[in-house]
Order: C-alpha cells, then sequence, then structure tokens
C-alpha cells in the first residue's frame, strides 16, 4: 500500500462491517462480520481498506482516529423519514392519551393536514432551516443516509417545495439524502369530497413534473383507511413507475388493506408500517423481495401493536428498521433508540437489528452499492461508539454512546 490514507481508523476494539451480498435474510440475520483489533483506511471519501489493524498499523495516513475500545459500524441508514416539516402538533399527544385516534385527528383538521398549513405557509428558506436541524439530530445519531418525503404540501407548488429544499439539503450538507414523492400522503381539503379529483392531479401533474425536474427517487402512497384506496394507490404508483420513479408505499399500518400485496404485485423498493400485515401479504413480499421496513417508534409513540418482525424474518423478507420521523406520530432521530425498540418491542435480536439500520436498510432505499456496510469501493461512512462491543449498544438502552460519525471520509460530527 504505497498511496497514503486519508483516513486510517484504527486500532479498532470491535469492527462490523456488514459486508455482505444484500440484502441479509432469514438465519443469516444472526451472524454478524466482526473483526475484533480491525481498521478502516479511506482515499478519497471511499473504504480502501478494512481488515486486521496489524497489517496497516506502519501505512502512512494524512490523519487518524485511534477507536482501542470502541466499537466501529457503518454509517447508519434510515429509510423512512418524513423531512421536511414545519409546525407544532404537540397538543395531539395530550389528544391520543385522551383516547383519540390517529385519523380521528386527522379527519377534525389535525395531524397531517395541521402540518400541511404550516408547510404551505412556510417559505423555502425556512423549510430548509427546519430540515437542516432534522438532519443534524439524525447525524447525531449516526445516520449517515436517509430518505425523506415531500407530502405535506398536498399542492403542485408546496410539494415541488419541499422536493426542492431536500434538492439544496442534499447539496449542502455530508450526509447523503434520497428524496421521495410523497403527494398522496392525505386528500388536502380542497379535494376532500373529490378525492379521485386530486388523484388525477398526481398522475397528470404533479409526477410528470417531479420526474421530469429529477426531484425524487420513489414514489410513495399511503395506502389505509381515510387515506388512498388500493385502488387509487395502485393507480399513483404504477403512473409513478412508467416515469422511473420507483414504488414505496405505506401499507397496513391501521388496518389491512391488502397493501402488503400491493407492494409485491407493483414491485415496491418497500412496504413501510405493517403492523395489521396478514400472512399472505407478509409471503407476497418475501416471495417478490420487497423489503419490510418496520416503524416501531411508531408504535411505542401510539401506543399501538408492533408489526409481526418475526413473521417477516421468518418467511424470507428483507427487514429493515426506521426512525418515522415526523411531528405527529414518531418524533425522534434517534435511530438507536428504534433499533433497541426493535430488539424489546419487535423482539429482534442485537445482530438482527444491526442488519436492518444498515444494509437491509441501504437495500430499502437501494443504496446497498454505495452504503450500508464497510466495503471496499463504497462511501466510507463510519460510526463510533464509546462501547467495547455491539451488544453494549442494547445493553444499557436510551443511551446515546456515538462518539464520532464519518461521511465520505471525513469526520463530520464528534461527542462534546
Amino acid at each position: 500500500m504505497s498511496d497514503a490514507f486519508d483516513l486510517l481508523v484504527g486500532p479498532i476494539g470491535c469492527l462490523v462491517t456488514c459486508d455482505a451480498p444484500a440484502p441479509r435474510l432469514a438465519e443469516a440475520l444472526k451472524e454478524l462480520p466482526v473483526i475484533a483489533g480491525g481498521a478502516v483506511g479511506v482515499r478519497d471519501g471511499v473504504v480502501a481498506y478494512a481488515g486486521p489493524y496489524s497489517d496497516v498499523s506502519d501505512a502512512p495516513a494524512k490523519a487518524r482516529l485511534d477507536a482501542s475500545g470502541r466499537t466501529v459500524l457503518p454509517g447508519l441508514v434510515d429509510p423512512h423519514t418524513h423531512i421536511p416539516f414545519l409546525g407544532d402538533r404537540s397538543s395531539e399527544l395530550v389528544m391520543r392519551l385522551q383516547g383519540k385516534t390517529y385519523m380521528d385527528i386527522g379527519r377534525a383538521g389535525g395531524g397531517i393536514l395541521s402540518t400541511m398549513g404550516a408547510v404551505r405557509r412556510a417559505t423555502r428558506e425556512d423549510l430548509l432551516a427546519s430540515a437542516r436541524k432534522a438532519a443534524a439530530g439524525l447525524l447525531s445519531h449516526g445516520v449517515t443516509t436517509f430518505e425523506a418525503k415531500s407530502g405535506y404540501g398536498l399542492e403542485v407548488d408546496a410539494e415541488i417545495k419541499q422536493l426542492e429544499v431536500l434538492q439544496d439539503l442534499a447539496s449542502e450538507g455530508a450526509q447523503s439524502v434520497v428524496p421521495t414523492f410523497l403527494g398522496a400522503h392525505f386528500v388536502p381539503p380542497e379535494f376532500r369530497d373529490r378525492p379521485d379529483d386530486y388523484v388525477d392531479l398526481l398522475c397528470d401533474v404533479l409526477l410528470p413534473e417531479v420526474a421530469r425536474r429529477g426531484l425524487a427517487r420513489f414514489c410513495d402512497v399511503f395506502c389505509e383507511e381515510g387515506a388512498f384506496t388500493l385502488q387509487q394507490s395502485r393507480r399513483i404508483l404504477l403512473a409513478g413507475k412508467a416515469l422511473g420513479l420507483i414504488p414505496r408505499l405505506h401499507a397496513d399500518e391501521i388496518v389491512d388493506t391488502g397493501g402488503a400485496a400491493l407492494a409485491a404485485e407493483v414491485g415496491a423498493a418497500s412496504a413501510d408500517h405493517l403492523m395489521a400485515a396478514s400472512g399472505d401479504g407478509i409471503a407476497a413480499m418475501a416471495e417478490a423481495g420487497v423489503c419490510a421496513t418496520l416503524l416501531p417508534g411508531t408504535s411505542f409513540y401510539l401506543r399501538k401493536a408492533y408489526a409481526p418482525a418475526r413473521a417477516f424474518v421468518d418467511a424470507g423478507c428483507p427487514v429493515a428498521l426506521a426512525t418515522d420521523c415526523n411531528p405527529g406520530s414518531s418524533y425522534t432521530t434517534n435511530l438507536l433508540h428504534v433499533a433497541t425498540l426493535g430488539v424489546f418491542g419487535l423482539g429482534l435480536m442485537p445482530e438482527e437489528a444491526l442488519w436492518a439500520v444498515t444494509l437491509n436498510a441501504a437495500y430499502a432505499l437501494r443504496e446497498q452499492e454505495r452504503a450500508g456496510s464497510i466495503t471496499v469501493g463504497k462511501r466510507a461512512d463510519l460510526t463510533l461508539w464509546d462501547v467495547p462491543s455491539y451488544v453494549h449498544l442494547f445493553y444499557p438502552y436510551a443511551e446515546n454512546p456515538l462518539a464520532a460519525v464519518v461521511c465520505r471520509g471525513r469526520v463530520a460530527w464528534r461527542s462534546t
């Protein structure tokens, strides 16, 4: 190795590379590739070496990070957030504790529609400032790649504004931002009595404009009673797919609408939530290779049943975990805490939970060739944790032992 590393991280007490073909499935989820006394070398923003420190201890490096006694993981990947958003919905927390349901609040003009009003009124600069704050929160919890959605505009200009903000965020920050068009998040009030006309607007105006301008990778739909029907969801997803946008959807969150099976039918990258998914839906997703992106923070926050994670794993379905960061039903940027809920709420093993926030989460975003593992040639996105092994990430809970984050080969965050 004659060329100097730009950065050499090592020696590392416990190096968890997650270096494997994606997605990781079934019994293979219980095995993590771990190197004791490891090292990671970086050149030009990508991983150039991952292996024993003894092999590179004397190699020249422009900068070094000592990770003795620490655990190093890939940068975490959050495959479902609702960044950017604005507005305060703390009053809804009390309403839910008093017995109001999420859909009750939405039908009364709260919920998604409340955030819609704040986003419509916001300037692009105000919305970008809010997005920066949320992204910084994710970074401080180890997230180097995250998905982000429109869906709080629900009109042409406001939906485009959200996606433009995501372009700005991606261009100026260290993290990788994967944009999703979610114009079909809820039927806006001006279309309340004619939802099919809103579907026409999405398919005939908004989707073509988003695709023409390259503003999103995915097209998402909230397929749920009170939001969009199975038939409407199919039409929107297929319209987006015809324009080059990959389908993904909010499916079977509150009741089983057949959303999981629809995800398989349309070739979705992922179906998300899935607390009410049926056995047939799970089997269809597994056969089609659709990732089940589970959001246990939402179950925790709304005091709802957790998704049947073990059924997805046992069926051979790819499983990822995400924060669902949003101001109403899962207000958190702490993906490690969500992974902890994956262990104690969903019944995953620590190894399964870590695959679900690294390589499998990258697979859910079709980012597995660039992110999700410490693999030679991939982006040098790393997280350094002040714990002796990965099990200690779950042993004391509700803490953040993160010591440093490396994005694209540069230190982007350090603990104080």
